[in-house]
C-alpha cells in the first residue's frame, strides 16, 4: 500500500498533521500572492494626465509706491527729529492728496552708526576708527486707491524731502479673487480635455488621483529712483497704468478603465 494506508494509527495520525501543515503553508502562500497581486493592481493603475490653463487680462485699481527719508547727524536724537519732521509733513501731504492712513505703512527704521578710518603718522602706524556721525532712515510704502492722484503723489513725494523711491507697480486690490478666477478656468479647461480624450481612448474616467497647479502674475513695474531736488523741478509724472495678465497653469490625473 502507499501513503499511510496500511500503517498503525499513531502513523495515521503523523501523516494527518503533515498533510494539515502543508495544507496551512499553501493557503498562507495564496494569500500573499492574492495581497501582492492587490497592492500591484492599486499601484499600477492605468492613468492619463490632462492640463488646462486660465487667463485673465484686467486694468490695475491701486499703484503701491515705496520711498525712504534719510537723515545723517553726530548726534542721533537730532538725526531722529529731522527724520520725523519730514515724515510728519509727507503724511499730511498724503492725507491731504486722499490717502488714508490705513494705506500709509512703515517697512523699516534704521539706524546706523558710521565711521572714519583715521591712520596714525606714528609708528606702529595703526588706525583707528572715529564716529562721523548717524544714518536715519524710515522706509514707507503706501497704497494709491485714486490712479488719477497717481501722478501728482509721485510728483509731491519728491518735493518733501524724499531719499530715493522705488517700487511703484500697479496692481490689483482682489489679486487672490483674480488668481482663483484664473485657475478655475484652467480647471474647466483640462476637465474638458479629459473627456475629450478619453472618448478618443475609448475608456472610461474613474477618479481623480493627481492635481497640480501653478498662477503666473504678469503686469508692468515702474521702478523709481531719483533724487528729491530734481524730482522737485519736474512737472508732474505721467504714469499710464497698462494692463495685468493674470495666468493659471493646471495639471490634472485621471485614473482609467
Amino acid at each position: 500500500m502507499g501513503g499511510c494506508e496500511g500503517m498503525g494509527m499513531k502513523h495515521h495520525h503523523g501523516c494527518k498533521k503533515i498533510f494539515a501543515i502543508i495544507l496551512a503553508i499553501v493557503l498562507i502562500f495564496v494569500f500573499v500572492k492574492v495581497c501582492y497581486n492587490n497592492d500591484n493592481k492599486d499601484i499600477q493603475k492605468d492613468t492619463i494626465v490632462v492640463s488646462g490653463k486660465g487667463e485673465l487680462t484686467v486694468k490695475p485699481d491701486i499703484a503701491n509706491v515705496s520711498f525712504s527719508v534719510m537723515e545723517e547727524n553726530i548726534d542721533v536724537s537730532k538725526a531722529t527729529d529731522a527724520v520725523n519732521t519730514k515724515i510728519a509733513k509727507i503724511v499730511e501731504n498724503l492725507k491731504t492728496n486722499g490717502i488714508d492712513e490705513k494705506d500709509i505703512k512703515t517697512t523699516g527704521y534704521n539706524i546706523y552708526p558710521r565711521y572714519n578710518y583715521i591712520n596714525t603718522q606714528t609708528y606702529p602706524y595703526n588706525g583707528t576708527q572715529v564716529l562721523a556721525g548717524y544714518d536715519v532712515t524710515q522706509s514707507i510704502t503706501i497704497k494709491i486707491r485714486d490712479l488719477a492722484n497717481a501722478g501728482k503723489i509721485v510728483t509731491d513725494l519728491g518735493t518733501l524731502g524724499v531719499t530715493d523711491m522705488s517700487g511703484l507697480n500697479f496692481t490689483n486690490d482682489k489679486y487672490d479673487d483674480l488668481v482663483k478666477e484664473a485657475r478655475d478656468q484652467a480647471i474647466v479647461q483640462a476637465r474638458s480635455e479629459a473627456k475629450k480624450l478619453a472618448k478618443s481612448l475609448g475608456v472610461k474616467l474613474v477618479k481623480i488621483v493627481g492635481y497640480s497647479e501653478g498662477s503666473t502674475p504678469i503686469y508692468y513695474d515702474r521702478m523709481m529712483s531719483a533724487a528729491p531736488t530734481a524730482m522737485g523741478k519736474s512737472a508732474e509724472a505721467v504714469l499710464p497704468t497698462g494692463e495685468n495678465k493674470i495666468t493659471s497653469n493646471v495639471s490634472i490625473t485621471y485614473e482609467i478603465r
